[in-house]
């Protein structure tokens, strides 16, 4: 039997892992919250890997909050930086292989064509940065790593935009969205089963690899296909960046290239139309 540590068990993906953990019957898993397992303190890290007999680890756990990072930059790198060095260098003491999960904001969004995993990253901002770094603790320190750069991530757990559309929907009759930045949005129980299907394989194909679904939207667009897949009539309205003031700034182009993971890994991907069908069935279930 393979065992399998998943931390930031609690979050989305770790959620829609824990969704699927039935159909993976030669795996057996150890789900650790922050309560459980808190990444960021090296000793209980270690003291965590050594209790514990593990195979593999995901680690899903991360600092997500995008515009509070800016003002909270501490625990962003506490989390995304030393949280992935201190679970690289646990995994590489117990011979542990890793899968971590990192972000398309790694990338400065100037491109116009979908970004590879060989392109220069060139993160706009602290979340980015901070994500970056931990990518580049784990490659220095662990040589078994997959990290799966991933965009747009929601599912019907926690808090994401799909979420947050059907409650603003709930007392708007119209509602302004983003239309000039670009990418895919990724529904976690996808990349859940692509994640547990490299496990399963015992993949050695160790590396960088970009995942999202399929195809290229808008916020807007993406918006737009919420509310129709839900029958939902509400009037929005298509606005520029420059009207919405955020805290972060946001890259305009973050679509990425699956070709590698696709021809390394044998994954199969989904539209994220029909991927955003599934979730709002799951939500409505």
């Amino acid at each position: 039997m393979t065992t399998v540590l998943v931390t930031g068990a609690d979050g989305q993906l770790g959620q829609c892992i824990q969704n699927i953990t039935h159909q993976f019957p030669s795996l057996d898993f150890l789900f650790a919250d922050r309560n459980t397992l808190d990444i960021t303190v090296a000793n209980d890290v270690l003291d965590f890997f050594e209790t514990n007999a593990i195979d593999w680890c995901i680690n899903c756990a991360g600092y997500t909050a995008v515009d509070n990072a800016e003002n909270d930059q501490e625990n962003a790198y506490k989390v995304n930086s030393i949280g992935a060095k201190n679970m690289a260098q646990a995994c590489q003491k117990n011979d542990v292989k890793m899968v971590h999960i990192s972000t398309d904001f790694v990338f400065d969004g100037l491109k116009t064509t979908p970004y590879t995993e060989l392109d220069k990253t060139n993160p706009v901002n602290v979340y980015g940065e901070s994500k970056l770094k931990g990518e580049n603790e784990i490659k220095q320190i662990l040589d078994k790593h997959f990290i799966i750069r991933t965009s747009w991530l929601y599912s019907e757990y926690g808090n994401n935009f799909m979420k947050t559309m059907l409650g603003l929907a709930q007392d708007r009759q119209e509602l302004s969205v983003v239309n000039d930045q670009l990418g895919t949005p990724t529904y976690a129980g996808d990349l859940a089963r692509v994640v547990l299907n490299i496990i399963k394989l015992r993949s050695q194909d160790y590396g960088v690899y970009h995942y999202s679904n399929e195809g290229i939207t808008s916020w807007f667009e993406f918006a737009k296909a919420i509310f129709e897949e839900s029958n939902i009539e509400l009037y929005i309205i298509p606005i520029e960046t420059k009207d919405y003031p955020t805290l972060t700034k946001r890259p305009r182009y973050s679509v990425l290239d699956k070709s590698k993971i696709k021809k390394m890994l044998n994954v199969e991907i989904l539209d994220w139309r029909q991927s955003l069908r599934k979730a709002l069935l799951k939500l409505n279930l």
